[in-house]
């Protein structure tokens, strides 16, 4: 039996499903989809204490060219063990959960064959119950009931259209929110989905809604993502959404990510709404609801959004970098009594507790739709929710290749080489909050910033961030931390030495 552990990655499969790409080895293929989906089968037996003839799993794809073989794959898998299948073909992550909810499909699982933002030659699998994504823990107990026997009887396969549902679902709550049946009229609000799974938004949400979505582009599903990846933090992605905003005088445009659990929003004049600015937008318009909300972030966040959010009445509550890790924070906090309202990472994965805590980036911009029809009915913007928002004069990010073997044990030495160094120089303040990595902030005249040094999650990586608020910041605090890094001859420094040759 193949070892699958090699195809882990957080709390998702992903490997290359697509031969003949630069050289690269197929190591996700149809006949793996089908040894994982029917192990998934007998772990969520296990897990609910239910016979696999019992059970109802939904399987849906984005539009890769290798996720219709895969998905179909998974329903063979699934079907062998008894369960009954429901084939939802293309479809969105976000969706899949919601197929599991009694109030929906009522599905006891769920497979969905994407590998989000990664190139078209990749795939993968999440997996969902009805309390939400598989753990990396349980994605290796999957992964121990592979290669086990089929189940005794076959399973009914039947072919379910949901995606239009799950749509009619998010123009319901923004009627329902708003008091109108056409909120957005008046309002041209274009959508980029990169050729992904988030085309249906503009047809099948801004439309009914009364929004002119003239100057859309790239609405239909295309495996190879010809024009740009679908991906709210990839900078030719974000480049196309701004000129495509810009030239169709829209009031505000929308990028989503291959599988719809992220999104991004461009204003009137082009200007990015992602990342902090995507942060504080939300945290703007959850405070306005939840006064004295927490909001969890990543790591990386800004200190001026640190500020914004205090500013209005919130907690800003920085974690470890990774969707799962903030979702499972802000879940943690809300059973110890503290309101956490939302979770959110800069990358663009944004769950809010009224939402199941799932992180769906279509449900982000039903949330700020909300809010832009109420400030278009005063005659406001949305995007004034945002003045205000100090933002850094610099910021850089560098990586660092680790070469030892034990590239883990070689990475926490460098960080506690920086931890010792914030303790004994007074000029470098460690952050009393940070809960991943070391983070160092300096006064005027030592950059007026901060850096983040952190262990990547999977690769055998140094990330590095910097932020200035004064030109030029960035450099100084990169010259600080250099003469350190240079004493780990098993770090590649080229990115450091480069930035700081500038």
């Amino acid at each position: 039996m193949k070892n699958f552990d090699n195809l882990i990655s957080g709390s998702d499969i992903r490997g290359v499903a697509m031969p003949g790409v630069s050289g690269q080895p197929v190591t996700l293929t149809g006949e793996d989809a089908r040894i994982l989906a029917a192990a998934f089968a007998r772990w969520l037996s296990d897990a609910l204490g239910r016979p696999m003839d019992a059970l109802t799993v939904s399987v849906g794809h984005d539009p890769r060219l290798s996720s219709p073989e895969l998905a179909a794959a998974a329903v063979a898998g699934l079907s062998a063990q008894g369960c009954r299948v429901l084939d939802l073909g293309l479809c969105t992550t976000p969706a899949m959960f919601m197929t599991t909810l009694p109030s929906e499909l009522g599905c006891d699982g769920a497979v969905m064959i994407t590998a989000s933002h990664l190139p078209w030659y990749r795939n993968g699998m999440k997996f969902f119950t009805p309390s939400g994504g598989l753990s990396k823990a349980d994605i290796k107990a999957v992964l121990g009931m592979c290669g086990h026997a089929p189940g005794a009887t076959q399973g009914l396969v039947e072919e379910t259209h949901y995606l239009s549902r799950y749509a009619g679902g998010l123009v319901k709550g923004i009627r329902e929110k708003t008091g109108e049946a056409e909120p957005l009229r008046g309002l041209r609000i274009i959508v980029d989905a990169g050729n992904g799974a988030g085309g249906f938004f503009a047809r099948d949400v801004l439309e009914p809604l009364g929004a002119d979505t003239t100057g859309s582009q790239y609405l239909e599903p295309d495996g190879r993502f010809p024009n740009h990846i679908p991906n709210p933090e990839d900078r030719a992605a974000m480049e196309a959404v701004s000129r495509a905003t810009i030239a169709a005088g829209a009031d505000l445009g929308i990028i989503f990510d291959t599988d719809c659990d992220r999104a991004a929003v461009v204003g009137p004049d082009g200007r990015e709404i992602n990342r902090n600015r995507l942060i504080a937008l939300m945290s703007a318009v959850v405070l306005m609801e939840v006064p004295g909300g927490t909001i969890v972030t990543d790591s990386v966040t800004s200190s001026g959004l640190a500020e914004f959010i205090a500013e209005r009445g919130g907690v800003h509550h920085r974690f470890r970098r990774g969707y799962n890790n903030v979702i499972s924070e802000a879940r943690r906090l809300e059973a110890s009594g503290v309101s956490a309202p939302m979770a959110i990472e800069t990358s663009g994965h944004c769950a809010l507790r009224e939402n199941y805590f799932l992180d769906d980036g279509a449900y982000l911009i039903t949330r700020l739709l909300i809010r832009m029809a109420e400030c278009h009915r005063r005659g406001g913007r949305l995007l004034d929710l945002i003045e205000g928002l100090r933002e850094p004069a610099e910021e850089a990010e560098l990586r660092f290749a680790i070469g030892a073997a034990d590239f883990a044990a070689y990475g926490q030495r460098v960080l506690d080489a920086v931890l010792r160094r914030a303790g004994e120089d007074p000029a470098w303040r460690l952050a009393p909050d940070n809960h991943e990595g070391v983070r160092v902030s300096f006064g005027s005249g030592d950059g007026d910033g901060w850096f983040l040094l952190r262990l990547s999650l999977h690769d055998p990586v140094l990330p590095l961030n910097i932020e200035s608020d004064v030109p030029g910041g960035a450099k100084v605090i990169a010259g600080k931390l250099y003469p350190l890094l240079a004493g780990f001859p098993e770090l590649s420094l080229a990115p450091i030495e480069d930035f700081l040759r500038r």
